[in-house]
């Protein structure tokens, strides 16, 4: 049986953990990043070292795969685009094109008659004069920032003469929902109605970093059922290939709503590494090199810590129990609010 080589764009922790599942599946893996020391570069087959726009890079990474996808969705579309016209990148680059637009996710959502919280595009200052129903929010760049970059909580009209706002750039203001809790799915679309979906994940955050997640998550039936089911039309509107994750706001009067669709693998879904028989990463690879699809069976209950900056020295050095699954990242260095590993804990 053919098994191609599979590229992926991006050396983090994301890309390190997929070339370890495509490892244990026998799929050879060449990274492309624009960091030289890239950690995924250590479980690669091959590395490619070049900026996302090095049209010679570009050429030398496509010489050496079969298909392609990325770890992180902030690629310029425009270069995933050009490679698709050479090599199958998966997702497609469509897929890449919406999500990477706050403004453009968020209506895709609508229109699909899925609950976001109240949104307005701000493109100039007078336009915030208008807001104040929409208050208290949080204003967004429309592109880029994750783990709160580009993120702004408002909770007065006078504090938006706190924050210095470039207006070239685009931004979107969500109002702030009366937070409850919030949970995560991951699901991975094989083709057509063919689909592993694991269940709902409920996560902590702090300062807009994910802290940590768990399984099960303490919801109800109704959130259960509906999460997976929005979940699903998403990945189906959108005909993905590989894992998805859709992040979700659940508030005081349990009703949800989607906050933000990730086109990858998802650090919530790091525990499924440990707690199932195929993990998110390894459906990813799966699906997008056109392996077998294997029932999920879910192995055990699971707590993940993300270990943040300097958290990571004492973890370097300590025991773990036979339930306790340490992850290094491996990263050169450590920087405040950088996410250096990751801890799972099997619950029984």
């Amino acid at each position: 049986m053919f098994k191609p080589t599979l590229g992926i764009i991006g050396g983090g922790q994301l890309g390190s953990m997929l070339a370890i599942a495509a490892n244990k599946l026998e799929i050879k893996t060449v990274i492309f990043c624009d960091d030289i020391d890239a950690p995924a570069q250590k479980f690669a087959n091959d590395f490619v070292h070049g900026q996302y726009n090095d049209q010679n890079k570009i050429k030398e990474f496509i010489s050496k795969v079969d298909v392609i996808t990325y770890e992180f969705e902030n690629i310029p579309y425009e270069t995933l685009n050009e490679i698709n016209k050479i090599k199958p990148v998966l997702p497609k680059p469509s897929v890449n094109r919406i999500i990477q637009h706050r403004l453009a996710e968020k209506d895709f959502i609508n229109n699909l008659n899925i609950r976001t919280t109240r949104y307005v595009s701000i493109e100039k200052k007078s336009e915030l004069d208008s807001v104040e129903d929409l208050l208290p929010g949080l204003l967004k760049t429309v592109t880029m920032g994750y783990d709160g970059k580009g993120q702004h909580p408002v909770h007065t009209l006078e504090s938006l003469d706190s924050i210095d706002i470039d207006y070239s750039k685009g931004y979107i203001l969500e109002k702030l929902v009366k937070l409850k809790k919030e949970i995560s799915i991951i699901i991975t679309r094989f083709s057509n109605q063919k689909y592993e979906i694991y269940e709902p994940i409920e996560n902590v955050h702090e300062d807009q970093i994910l802290r940590n997640s768990k399984i099960p998550a303490e919801i109800s039936d109704k959130i259960l059922n509906q999460s997976k089911l929005w979940a699903t039309q998403i990945a189906e509107e959108l005909k993905y290939v590989g894992t998805l994750c859709v992040e979700f706001f659940i508030d005081r009067n349990d009703n949800l709503y989607v906050n933000e669709i990730a086109p990858r693998v998802h650090n919530s879904g790091h525990l499924t590494i440990n707690a199932y028989n195929v993990s998110q990463f390894e459906n990813h690879v799966r699906a997008v090199c056109k392996l077998e699809q294997i029932p999920l069976q879910k192995k055990s209950n699971a707590e993940m810590l993300n270990i943040i900056g300097d958290q990571i020295i004492p973890y370097r050095n300590k025991k773990f129990a036979e339930n306790e699954f340490f992850f290094d990242y491996l990263k050169k260095d450590i920087k405040d609010k950088r996410k250096m590993g990751h801890l799972t804990t099997l619950i029984s």
